[in-house]
């Protein structure tokens, strides 16, 4: 069985490592030709995910249609505002029967979409399902206990995808909610930018702790609004996932927040981590999409005024901190039961 995975980066290559350990054939594909000759050659990949043996059951490709042709499973590993664009590229050599994974995380810029409906519409008569949860690359590659989930519309589909993904240190769950776990993923990155210049400004871990607890809060509001349910953000997608990006120097986002809470600028921050950090996107997306909605973020909100306004981060913090007061357990939604349609 051939497995294509699209985007050679940190994600992409610990998955085709993963993968490969369990005896699938598995196509790498990069557009970059050096990094795709330094895989196939030297077996590693020396920026993305350095210290890490790459199998020869994984072969790094340059070429999309074949990589594509012949997969039974196609895996979608690049940077979220790449997707649309690369099923595009894709279109003319899927096929329906062909199981779509994306495993990016993010929200597209205009449309709102998440990257579920960005595939659909450009891929149409694949059905699509989403691999998420708290995982660093980096620790997947080297065999630490991890767990994730997989969800989408058809319940036996996600079990098959369950058993191909899991081995006994990478374990997966179903979820039927891929509106929730989809938001999770993307909206986190958001909440760890601001962990991240919690640090940056020296503050401690009851700043933290605060700023991940109303961070899951907001996230969970318009995560409802938008048709997800509450209890997922509960759950590996939700606060599993917050948790280890807000606490983790893995994390690019948390490091891009710490450098911009020391007073750096952006585009100083982003070149300096030479990587997408896709919560700066995500945090203009929703912005732009609780503002749509009456939606109640502060911290989101505080976030873009720093990233996108140039405002000062211990302002933020202020204005913050110095909102009307609030009941917490009249924010609190009840929990109820959901199953797979």
């Amino acid at each position: 069985m051939k497995i294509g995975i699209l985007g050679a980066g940190s994600w992409g290559s610990a998955l085709a490592v993963l993968l490969s350990e369990k005896g699938y054939q598995v196509d790498l594909w990069h557009r970059r030709k050096e990094l795709v000759d330094e895989i196939n050659s030297k077996r590693v990949n020396s920026k993305y995910l350095p210290g890490v043996v790459i199998n020869k059951g994984v072969t790094a490709k340059i070429n999309l249609e074949e990589t594509v042709k012949g997969s039974e499973v196609i895996v979608l590993a690049v940077p979220s505002h790449g997707v649309r664009d690369l099923c595009k590229q894709i279109k003319d050599f899927v096929n329906c029967e062909q199981y779509i994974v994306n495993v990016s995380k993010g929200l597209e810029e205009g449309t709102y979409f998440r990257l579920s409906q960005v595939i659909n519409e450009e891929l149409s008569y694949n059905n699509v399902y989403v691999l998420s949860g708290p995982s660093h690359a980096e620790e997947v590659a080297k065999k630490l206990p991890t767990t994730v989930v997989v969800s989408g519309e058809k319940k036996s589909k996600c079990e098959y995808l369950q058993d191909l993904f899991s081995t006994d240190s990478f374990r997966v769950y179903t979820n039927p909610d891929m509106i929730g776990v989809e938001l999770g993923g993307a909206l986190k990155n958001i909440i760890a930018l601001g962990a991240g210049i919690s640090d940056g400004l020296g503050y401690g871990d009851n700043s933290k702790a605060a700023l991940m607890t109303r961070g899951i809060a907001e996230i969970s509001r318009l995560g409802k609004i938008l048709g997800a349910k509450t209890e997922t953000f509960a759950g590996l997608t939700g606060i599993g996932d917050l948790i280890v990006t807000c606490t983790s120097m893995h994390s690019r986002n948390r490091r891009a927040g710490i450098l911009l809470g020391q007073g750096e600028a952006l585009e100083n921050v982003l070149e300096g981590i030479g990587m997408v950090v896709e919560g700066v996107r995500a945090t203009k997306t929703a912005f732009e999409l609780a503002s749509k909605h009456e939606c109640d973020m502060p911290i989101t909100a505080g976030i873009y005024k720093i990233l996108y306004g140039g405002y000062d981060p211990k302002d933020v913090v202020t204005q913050i901190m110095t909102r009307s007061n609030k009941h917490e357990i009249e924010e609190i939604n009840s929990l109820y039961y959901y199953g797979w349609n």
